[in-house]
Parts: structure tokens; sequence; C-alpha cells
């Protein structure tokens, strides 16, 4: 059964604190509600719903991994081969998938880090799923561009007067190499999109309240943004935390989206890993961790 009635459905009960909290805020986020199907559980952007495009964020929920090695053998790794099994990864796919209402082929890239922009224009570009990029832009029907993530930044955009949308993966090497400026200008370029008329989604990851850098970040961002200390708060000498949402969303404005256009979920990966994978929290901890997977599409 879906539970899609654009609430909160209750938390299982092996979900303790983080998951009890992140239902609370998504009460507080109304442009986003939960989607929930045989375990698994999806965060949706309603407006870019509403504006003609299917969407999601996973979670770690309803899958047969299992990433912390305590034999629970309920992750949903969605990426990741090294340090998961072929099997586990394909049938966690494929429960992800089986949550959109029609068949749809998934186009993925092998992240880099980077700022590659991937035109998607043909099944067999999609499928071309070794190649090196950090962002994927089309406008084919019966597709869904996926980026996936561990703690970076998920960004979905969809142009509704064109059909053209864009899947973003922005780390901080991608936001400071103002990655999802580059998608909107493939898509103005390739579809004739207008960023005005554009809707964006930024996802779950590691926001401001947790996630610390060092000097080398620090520098990167101060040497490409004017106002970059306003995306720090210090910690320790050479240290500060860093707000990655705020940078993308004030990228995504300068690029010209509407900032009423722009929807962020208030979700931080690290503070919520009975929901959501984090590298910087698991990886340390268990020696691995899996993929979450955000995905988008035409109706």
């Amino acid at each position: 059964m879906i539970i899609d009635g654009r609430g909160v459905a209750e938390a299982p009960a092996s979900a303790a604190v983080d998951l009890a909290d992140a239902q609370r805020r998504i009460l507080t986020d109304s442009d986003f509600y939960w989607r929930e199907q045989d375990g698994l559980k999806l965060l949706v952007c309603r407006p870019l719903e509403d504006a003609g495009f299917v969407n999601g964020f996973s979670t770690r929920l309803g899958g047969v991994s299992d990433m912390r090695g305590d034999g629970s053998g309920s992750d949903l790794n969605l990426a990741g081969y090294d340090e998961d099994q072929t099997e586990n990864i394909e049938e966690n796919r494929r429960r992800f998938l089986a949550l959109f209402d029609s068949e749809r082929q998934l186009a993925t890239a092998w992240q880099v880090h980077g700022d590659g922009v991937k035109i998607v224009d043909s099944p067999e570009a999609a499928a071309a799923t070794e190649e090196r990029f950090d962002s994927l832009v089309s406008d084919m029907p019966g597709l869904l561009l996926g980026v996936k993530t561990a703690d970076c930044v998920p960004v979905l955009i969809g142009d509704p007067r064109t059909g053209s949308f864009a899947a973003i993966h922005a780390g901080w090497r991608g936001t400071v190499r103002s990655i999802v400026a580059k998608a909107v200008m493939k898509m103005v370029e390739n579809y004739g999109a207008v960023p005005a008329d554009m809707i964006a989604a930024i996802g779950p990851a590691a926001c401001g309240r947790n996630y610390e850098i060092g000097e080398e970040v620090i520098a990167e961002f101060t040497a490409n943004f004017a106002e970059a200390d306003k995306y720090f708060s210090e910690t320790r000498p050479g240290h500060a935390l860093i707000d990655l949402h705020a940078a993308n969303r004030d990228q995504l404005i300068a690029a010209g989206l509407a900032p009423g256009h722009i929807f962020v979920s208030s979700l931080c990966t690290m503070e919520t890993t009975d929901l959501f994978f984090s590298y910087r929290v698991e990886k340390s901890k268990y020696g691995r961790t899996g993929r979450l997977m955000s995905v988008i599409g035409r109706e």
C-alpha cells in the first residue's frame, strides 16, 4: 500500500529518535511530503510534482543491504559497488524504481566531484553510466535522471515550459565550481529554458549545523565567492561549519531562478542516520556507507 497523502505516516518503531524528529520537521516543510510503499520511504518535492515532474529523494529504509554490519539487512543502498554486493544494489534499485507510477529508464553517471554536465538525449546516452559527470540534463520522457549522495547536496530542477529537467550532485567541490549554475545554463542552451520559469528542490544533505571544513575548503570558497564568509561559522582556528544548502540556493538565484521557486529541505543527513546515509558519520564507524539517490523525470 502507498501512503501518499501528502503528510506524514507513522514512523516504524525500530527507528527511534532521529526518525521521529525528521518526521516532525517535515510537518513544517510544507513543500515536501513523504511517500511510502512496502517499507520504503521517499521524500517528494510537492511544487516540482505539481509542475509535472516526478521526483524524489531516497532514504535508507526498505532495502536488503547491511551497511552497518549488524545483520539487519534492511538498508536501501543504491550505489557503491565496491562496498556492497551487486545483487543487493540491483534489488534495492528495483524496489526504489517501483515507487514511481510507470516504467522508466534510470540514467546516472560515474560521479567525480567535478562540474561536468551531461546531456542525456537518447536511450544509449542514458545507459552510458560509466561516463564521468556530476550533473545530468534532459527533456526525454520515460526517463529518470539520478544522482547519488551520502552528505553531498542533491539538487533537482524542472522547467515546466520546455519539459527539461536536471539532477545535480553538489559536494563542496561542485559547489565551489558553481555546478548548479552550469546545469541551468545547459538547460538554457539546449532546450531554450528560461531560468525564471524553473523550479528547484534542494534535498537532504550535511547541513550547516554539522558539516565542518578546514583551511583548504575555506580558501577555495573565499577565492571564488566575494561573500563566502556568510556560509561559514568558525568552530576553531582554521576550521568552520559550512552551509552548502545556502550556497547552492544563492547560486540558483544568481543564475536567474526566482527565490520563491527554490525549495530547500531542512533535513540533515548527519543528524538523521536512522533515515539517511552519512559518509561523515558512518564511514569511520563501519568502514563503508551506503548511497542515497535523488531522481527527477517528466510526468
